[in-house]
C-alpha cells in the first residue's frame, strides 16, 4: 500500500520549480508581456530557500559540516528563515545576526524556527563591530564547529541560481525570455540567473533594481564605491552599503533606483490588482518595471520576467500596516480609502 501514498520525504523537496504567473492588470498601460516568478511558492516563502539548501549541501559534500554543528549567517530575515528550516531537517544549530531594520514579524519567525537571533543596529557602517556582518564573523570565531554562510561573498550564492533559477526561467518561457528584472541585495539571484540565461542568449537584458541610499547603481556605472551615496532607507533585502562579490556587475545591463514610498504603494497595489500577496521587494521590482517602461526598455514583443522574491506575510507590520505607512509619511488618499473598508460592529 505504501507505494500508493504520494508524499514528499520532507519540506526541503519542495524547494525550487516556482511558477511563472502572468501579470495582467497592473501592466495594462505598458508595452510587452509580463510574468512574475513567484518565489513565495518555495516552502520557506522566499527565493533564499534555494541558496540555503545548496550552500549547506555543498558544505556537506566537502565534509566541512556534520550533524550537531552550527550554521551562522548575516540576514535581513529571509535567508535566516531558510537556513533555520534546512537546519531543522538536517540536524544543525542555527545562529543569525539580523539587521534592526528587519520587521518584527521576520524576527519572530526566525525564533519560532529554533534559531538564536542577534539583532544588530541597521544604520552603522559595514566595518563597525556592531554591524550584522561583524557580529556574525565574531560569533563564527567564538563557536566551535560552526560554518559561516557569508552569502554576500559566497560564490555558491550565484551558483545556486545558475543551477536552478536560470534554467527554470529558460524552460518556462521556452527560451522566449527577453528581459529579467530583479532586486539586488547580495546579487546572487540576478547574477546566477543572468549567467545561465546569457549563455543561452546573450541578447537577454538583465535589469537590476537598487534603492536610494544604496551604492550599487553608481558602482555598476563607474566601478567606484561612493560612501556619500549611503543613507538610511526602509526597504529590506534591497541595495547595500558595501559591494558584494556575489553580484556579477558585468552580467547586469542596467540599474534603476526606486523609492521606499513608490515601492510600498506598488506592493499593496499588486495584492489589490493581481491577487498576489507578495513582499516589499516585489513591489520594488514592479515599480522598476514601470520606470524601465518609461525609459523605452520594452516593446510589444518583450517577454519580461519579474522575480518576486518573497511573501507578503513577512511585512504585516510594515507595508501592509496603515499605521506604519502613516508613520513613514506614505499615507495618502488611496490608503485612507483602504482604511475606511473596515467597519466595527458594536
Amino acid at each position: 500500500m505504501g507505494q500508493d501514498i504520494q508524499a514528499y520525504n520532507n519540506v526541503l523537496e519542495l524547494i525550487g520549480n516556482t511558477p511563472l504567473i502572468k501579470i495582467n492588470k497592473i501592466t495594462e498601460e505598458i508595452k510587452g508581456n509580463f510574468y512574475a516568478k513567484v518565489e513565495a511558492f518555495n516552502p520557506g516563502h522566499s527565493t533564499k530557500d534555494r541558496i540555503a539548501l545548496y550552500i549547506i549541501e555543498e558544505a556537506e559534500r566537502q565534509g566541512i559540516i556534520k550533524p550537531g554543528d552550527t550554521i551562522i549567517e548575516t540576514t535581513s530575515g529571509n535567508t535566516g528563515f531558510s537556513l533555520a528550516m534546512v537546519s531543522i531537517i538536517k540536524g544543525y544549530e542555527c545562529i543569525l545576526a539580523v539587521s534592526s531594520k528587519s520587521s518584527p514579524d521576520k524576527i519572530d519567525m526566525l525564533r519560532s524556527m529554533g534559531a538564536k537571533v542577534y539583532v544588530c543596529p541597521a544604520h552603522v557602517s559595514a566595518d563597525d563591530e556592531r554591524s550584522y556582518y561583524n557580529v556574525a564573523k565574531r560569533l563564527h570565531e567564538e563557536t566551535k564547529g560552526s560554518v559561516y554562510i557569508n552569502q554576500y561573498f559566497n560564490e555558491l550564492n550565484i551558483e545556486a541560481h545558475y543551477k536552478t533559477t536560470g534554467p527554470e526561467i529558460w524552460d518556462q518561457t521556452n527560451g522566449k525570455v527577453t528581459h529579467v528584472v530583479a532586486c539586488t541585495g547580495t546579487g546572487g539571484t540576478l547574477s546566477g540567473a543572468a549567467k545561465f540565461l546569457k549563455e543561452k542568449n546573450p541578447n537577454i537584458r538583465i535589469l537590476g533594481v537598487d534603492a536610494y541610499g544604496s551604492v550599487l547603481k553608481k558602482y555598476h556605472e563607474t566601478r567606484e564605491f561612493d560612501a556619500e551615496e549611503i543613507y538610511p532607507y526602509r526597504i529590506e533585502g534591497l541595495g547595500k552599503n558595501l559591494i558584494p562579490t556575489a553580484t556579477d556587475f558585468d552580467l547586469i545591463d542596467k540599474f534603476v533606483k526606486v523609492t521606499d514610498e513608490d515601492s510600498a504603494h506598488m506592493t499593496r497595489n499588486i495584492a489589490k490588482t493581481e491577487g498576489l500577496f507578495v513582499g516589499y521587494t516585489s513591489g520594488a521590482v514592479m515599480q522598476a518595471i514601470k520606470q524601465y517602461a518609461e525609459e523605452g526598455e520594452f516593446d510589444e514583443n518583450s517577454n519580461v520576467i519579474a522575480i518576486f522574491p518573497d511573501h507578503g506575510s513577512r511585512y504585516m507590520s510594515k507595508v501592509f500596516s496603515d499605521e506604519w505607512m502613516n508613520a513613514q509619511g506614505f499615507f495618502d488618499s488611496v490608503n485612507a480609502e483602504e482604511a475606511q473598508k473596515i467597519e466595527f460592529i458594536k
